[in-house]
């Protein structure tokens, strides 16, 4: 089994993208409505980000193809993948977007997991207009929404008490994983002090990780996602230090939970299908953090047997069923590429 993303599964990925990312039913919508002229379909509320079931796949959506285009652009489907997000990263759309955060009943709209992946598809930009002409005018059309992400990052962080532990959309270590990401590659050093205080308040006095998962409908495992976050606020020593006190049998496979990868029974029933994105998280923290510990360390080899098994389980279930197939080739590539 390949543990490498190469440019036949980009490409697999690709088409899997491209045949939701503008299919704008099923949806599932996530909608506060102030009154009846809030009564909308998907696409008029949301221009650009309206299929793939519900806005925040369809915002990883758009970061899986253009992240894919840049690491392989001659992907039989680059064509497809440039007219797609040409065709909806306009000014115009862009600003109905904005308009629609900018409402006060929607300040919370996808906090924070949709705020985070947000910035890391402005992320994406970034990095691609250096190869591709068009990315720079969509990385200027999405400016306004990004610059509304980061102003809500750095307003809600601050008066976050605590951090949410849970292993669904909600959980914050993942939203500062991506968001860290975006902000170091950026050089928005407001945003990066700020995640970083943020990370070091909540999770820096963390031990002896019990780890209670997984639960019924988890696709991030709180532990370690936990500690992909403090491997990048956290100067290399430090982090292993912190590392060795939060996990400290990790060497010998304990808490063992974290070990073993998840059984899905049913991939049609979109909860009980969030665990195919479980086993592909798990394999993306275990290998980034394998490589993150010292030389002949041996938890390295334990997290990246551990890994193996993970996308074993979860690779050959990435198409199949639309509750699965709409976003989990985006943390397939997140696996096969740490």
């Amino acid at each position: 089994m390949t543990t490498q993303l190469t440019t036949r599964i980009a490409a697999q990925f690709a088409t899997l993208a491209l045949d939701h990312l503008s299919r704008e039913y099923p949806n599932k919508l996530t909608h506060a409505l102030a009154g009846p002229e809030d009564v909308k379909s998907p696409r008029a509320l949301h221009p650009v980000f309206y299929g793939s079931y519900d806005w925040h796949s369809c915002v990883h959506g758009y970061w899986l193809v253009l992240h894919l285009l840049r690491r392989c652009p001659d992907l039989p489907q680059a064509a497809r993948i440039i007219d797609v997000t040409q065709v909806h990263f306009t000014a115009a759309n862009i600003m109905a977007e904005r308009a629609y955060l900018d409402l006060p009943h929607n300040r919370g709209f996808e906090r924070p997991y949709g705020w985070a992946w947000l910035l890391a598809l402005a992320g994406e930009l970034d990095t691609l207009k250096l190869s591709l002409p068009q990315a720079r005018v969509w990385a200027s059309a999405l400016a306004p929404l990004t610059e509304a992400i980061i102003e809500r990052f750095l307003e809600f962080l601050p008066k976050a008490t605590y951090p949410l532990r849970v292993g669904t959309h909600f959980n914050t270590a993942f939203a500062l994983t991506l968001a860290f990401d975006f902000a170091t590659q950026t050089q928005h050093r407001a945003l990066t002090r700020v995640i970083a205080e943020t990370a070091r308040r909540w999770h820096e006095h963390d031990r002896a990780c019990q780890a209670w998962e997984p639960s019924g409908d988890e696709f991030l495992s709180p532990a370690l996602m936990e500690a992909e976050l403090m491997r990048r606020v956290l100067p290399t020593a430090e982090f292993i230090a912190w590392f060795d006190d939060f996990l400290p049998e990790l060497a010998v496979q304990q808490p063992r939970t974290l070990f073993v990868p998840v059984t899905v029974t049913d991939r049609s029933d979109g909860k009980i299908a969030h665990l195919d994105g479980l086993n592909l998280s798990r394999a993306w923290c275990q290998r980034a953090l394998a490589r993150a510990l010292p030389e002949n360390d041996p938890r390295a080899e334990v997290l990246r047997d551990a890994a193996q098994r993970h996308l074993a389980c979860a690779l050959p279930h990435v198409a199949g069923d639309y509750m699965g197939e709409h976003w989990l080739a985006t943390f397939a590539t997140l696996a096969l590429e740490a």
